[in-house]
């Protein structure tokens, strides 16, 4: 009986934490069109009741009323442009020409986008992968809001009056500006006392604050962030959230996907590819480029080591003169850089493999290759949520010349990602069958030219199974996700493309008959962490040397299909 309470209250929690996503989502879309809103104000409350009852588990302790949130706040400031929390106005924008401007782009450390700062008080930042990213800065200011409320709160006594703790936070921030010394000891202690957390505690997450890049000490951040709440609190300035006319305007209509895609297919055309077998791939732009070339480029160093091997050397931090020797040795054998000038942040590689020996192709993929078709190898870098589908729509889309439209010749589309596990851990490898697009009833079963055997034997826990599309890295919890473990779906793992991805293909090769309806897909993910025993979902940091492996096992086994 226990049992069946507690099921049932874990499907309570997940449906009611899924309509919480749903209300979340519709207050954004509402305050996107109204264009402007405050964030502690009535507008911003839907989205402060709806995270406080999904309690994402990257947020910790969210619905505590008086610890900070430490994790979550160093999760959130590598993914916000540096000095946001000394920042009344924060405005949302497309690509508005401020790249040509004389305001310093401000670049996050964990999320590829410009940022500007423009005066003491204002903060733009450009918006240019699509609804995804939109929805995760403003997830992401609604937390740091909420936690903002708890440092002013922490920092009165019941009476109304400020702390002492509060100013002695001050005067220490005075003295860190000044580059004054200042008793460390005696400042954690002040600083616990604020964030509601203990000594130990503060000085851990301190330290962790010091390490990270382009990110404020967490003093710093507090005490900012403290005193813009105190300002809104005592009837001074507000804070606003606001939205440009042209991002409104632009949001859904692929502008930045459509850019990026021509300057493609322009390669494409330049180099006389177009008519050639074209295999698309969705990778890092590493992985391809190491396995190829790695052995042939460093076989002085490295001579008795295989591709995958060599790999593992090459993702060590202090080898960047390898890696550079790799790069140069593909970029004169057959690989071509494509950078990103359209504001969507996805770098994308050419390979012609008929410039690549086979006895080189032979020796790194463990093939007995005498000819093959000499196709060309298409490799772009990540895309963030919906942008996926954005950017793989216009791709697939006929090349358009003066004369006429020539359509794309796409053998395959292969997507090596990142996602979350539900039954393994770090490092195992998932082969989905089908997407499930959490919050709608869009559902994508596909075949997928992957299968366990390809993985078979080659050190990796691999399972297949039906893989969740999430709206967000910071919408979920544990309840959602057993929900989805346990049910009739069975999922295996959660990421944020794959459903957006598979939208496109299959609109592309069975409705618009872009591409050919025989176009091999294949999906094959690595598991960054596993959610429900870490807690940490999509938001987990670097698999470190762990994920290398599975990582380039993905890649080599991408590149045998397209090859023998």
């Amino acid at each position: 009986m226990l049992q069946i309470r507690y099921m049932n209250t874990q499907l309570s929690r997940a449906k009611e934490s899924r309509a919480a996503i749903q209300r979340i989502h519709t207050a954004m879309r509402h305050l996107f069109i109204r264009g402007h809103y405050k964030p502690l104000g009535a507008s911003g409350d839907a989205m402060i009741q709806a995270l406080l009852t999904i309690r994402p588990e990257i947020y910790g302790s969210i619905i505590d009323d008086e610890r900070v949130e430490l994790e979550g706040f160093l999760y959130i400031f590598q993914r916000l442009p540096i000095g946001i929390e000394e920042c009344n106005n924060i405005k949302l924008i497309s690509r508005e020409g401020f790249e040509d401007s004389n305001f310093p782009a401000i670049v996050p450390d964990k999320r590829r986008r410009n940022c500007y700062r423009v005066d003491k008080d204002q903060m733009l930042i450009e918006m240019t992968r699509g609804r995804s990213d939109i929805y995760d800065v403003l997830t992401h200011l609604t937390f740091m809001y909420m936690e903002a409320e708890k440092i002013r709160k922490n920092s009165m006594n019941s009476k109304g009056v400020v702390k002492s703790e509060w100013i002695r936070l001050e005067e220490i921030i005075d003295m860190e500006k000044k580059g004054q010394e200042f008793n460390k000891e005696r400042a954690y202690s002040y600083l616990s006392t604020i964030l509601g957390r203990t000594f130990e505690e503060t000085l851990e997450a301190s330290k962790k604050f010091d390490n990270a890049k382009h990110v404020n000490s967490l003093f710093h951040i507090v005490y900012w962030l403290g005193k813009k709440s105190f300002e809104e609190y005592n009837g001074k300035t507000p804070r606003e959230i606001s939205f440009s006319s042209s991002l409104r305007e632009r949001v859904g209509f692929h502008t930045y996907g459509e850019q990026w895609a021509e300057k493609i297919k322009d390669h494409l055309i330049q180099a006389n590819f177009h008519e050639r077998p074209l295999h698309i791939v969705s990778s890092n732009p590493h992985s391809l480029m190491n396995m190829l070339f790695g052995q042939v480029a460093l076989k002085k160093e490295f001579p008795k080591l295989g591709a995958i091997d060599i790999a593992m050397e090459l993702s060590k931090s202090g080898n960047g003169k390898l890696r550079d020797k790799v790069s140069s040795y593909a970029l004169k054998h057959g690989m071509i850089e494509i950078s990103d000038d359209s504001g969507s942040n996805i770098y994308a590689q050419l390979f012609d493999t008929s410039k690549i020996d086979n006895a080189v192709l032979n020796k790194a993929l463990d093939l007995d290759l005498k000819e093959h078709d000499c196709p060309v190898i298409f490799n772009m870098d990540y895309a963030f949520g919906e942008q996926a589908f954005e950017t793989m729509d216009e791709l697939l889309k006929p090349i358009e010349t003066k004369d006429a439209k020539l359509p794309m010749n796409v053998a395959s589309v292969s997507v090596m990602g990142k996602a979350g596990i539900l039954m393994g851990g770090k490092g195992d490898i998932m082969i989905p069958n089908a997407h499930i697009f959490e919050g709608s009833a869009d559902n994508y079963p596909f075949v997928n030219d992957f299968n366990l055997e390809d993985f078979k034997d080659q050190g990796s826990l691999v399972l297949e199974g039906s893989m969740v599309t999430v709206l967000g890295t910071s919408l979920s919890n544990k309840d959602i996700l057993r929900y989805f473990l346990k049910s009739s779906w069975k999922a295996i793992g959660v990421e944020m493309e794959g459903a957006h991805y598979q939208k496109a293909i299959q609109a592309a090769s069975m409705i618009r008959k872009n591409i050919s309806t025989d176009v091999k897909v294949r999906y094959a993910y690595y598991a960054s962490d596993n959610p429900l025993e870490s807690g940490q979902t999509l938001a987990s940091g670097s698999l470190g040397i762990s994920g290398v492996r599975p990582t380039y096992l993905i890649a080599k086994n991408i590149l045998r299909a397209i090859l023998k």
